[in-house]
């Protein structure tokens, strides 16, 4: 009897041992993350860090046409037992948001590399990212009429509405919208939009939808990000072409918009979660984004990226995304009055 129940003892502290074992080593776990960019960037990107670590990598994406507020609504209702560990969000604003509200922890790799930024706490990072830029249906407008500016989607003498944008309340068109309401000033931007639907510029569920309409000639041109551009441009380089607005010397610049990434509050698998986000953070990663079109981003400095016919640098719009943060709310309220879906 007395070897019996040593016997039961070991097997019990080796089940307590391997347990242990496993909690501390997240190469034998998962790790949940949120995703508010388009599956066909992030999947390979996560299927590589799966394939080098041996971690389970459970993805939750958000869905086009509401991309980023979606998941950032559902980390909010789980607060309280968070199912997700990192947050990996195609723009900061949302994110900023949310870590105003304490639903992250501050966290940066032991080794961060030059480009990727930390946000105010180091409660998230961007690193990479896109620009808002219009995409062109070259066989609709000859060079002299593309757009240069995002005033011409309301320029008087031009059809409008064969113009095209994304709704300004979700993702990076809402991103876009708030910044136009910092820089232009509430008035000047509320106006501008007011001239959107006043010139019949068609409204659309989502980026991907106006890359489409304008790359099949159903519109002229149309405002998108520059993943979005790229790919159509790869597809039909002799009918698509990409510029970036406002670049004159009095002109506001174009809005360069980095990726985020955050570890989850009290996510249940932290130490994943950490080495996910240094594998986002890393050169290979920069490497596999610019490749699908992204930017790269090095402190002030901005690189296009090479496949889509842009200029090697961009005159970027000067933001604040902190600020944006707090003014976003108010802003996508006043557009949803504005705007009738």
């Amino acid at each position: 009897m007395i070897d019996m129940r040593i016997k039961l003892l070991a097997l019990l502290s080796a089940a307590v041992l391997v347990t242990a074992c496993s909690q501390d080593d997240p190469s034998k776990g998962s790790v949940v993350v949120y995703v508010s960019i388009d599956q066909t960037i992030a999947e390979p990107v996560l299927e590589t860090f799966a394939r080098e670590t041996g971690i389970e990598v459970k993805p939750v994406y958000d869905v086009e046409a509401a991309k980023t507020s979606g998941l950032a609504k559902r980390l909010a209702e789980e607060a309280d037992t968070p199912r997700a560990d990192v947050f990996w969000s195609g723009e900061p604003v949302q994110t900023e948001v949310m870590a105003q509200a304490g639903l992250f922890s501050p966290y940066l790799p032991d080794k961060l590399r030059p480009g990727p930024q930390p946000g105010p706490e180091n409660r998230w990072v961007a690193f990479g990212g896109r620009a808002r830029v219009f995409i062109i249906n070259t066989a609709r407008l000859n060079k002299a009429d593309w757009p240069t500016s995002i005033y011409d989607l309301v320029a008087d003498g031009r059809d409008t509405s064969r113009a095209v944008i994304a709704y300004p309340l979700f993702g990076t068109s809402a991103t876009h919208a708030s910044a136009l309401f910092t820089t232009l000033g509430p008035e000047r931007a509320g106006a501008f939009f007011d001239r959107i639907v006043a010139h019949k510029v068609r409204i659309v569920d989502g980026n991907s939808v106006v890359r489409d309409l304008v790359a099949d000639g159903t519109a002229d041109f149309g405002l998108t990000d520059t993943d979005d551009a790229c790919s159509a441009f790869e597809r039909k380089p002799d009918e698509v072409g990409v510029v970036f607005p406002d670049q004159a010397a009095d002109g506001m610049g174009t809005l360069v918009i980095p990726n985020s990434v955050a570890l989850v509050k009290g996510g249940p698998n932290p130490q994943a979660g950490k080495r996910l986000i240094d594998h986002l953070l890393s050169e290979a990663v920069a490497d596999q984004l610019a490749d699908a079109g992204w930017f790269r981003i090095d402190g002030t400095r901005v690189f296009s990226p090479e496949t889509c016919g842009l200029p090697a640098k961009v005159k970027p719009m000067a933001v604040d995304y902190a600020a944006l943060a707090r003014t976003m709310g108010d802003v996508i309220r006043e557009l949803r009055d504005r705007i009738v879906r």
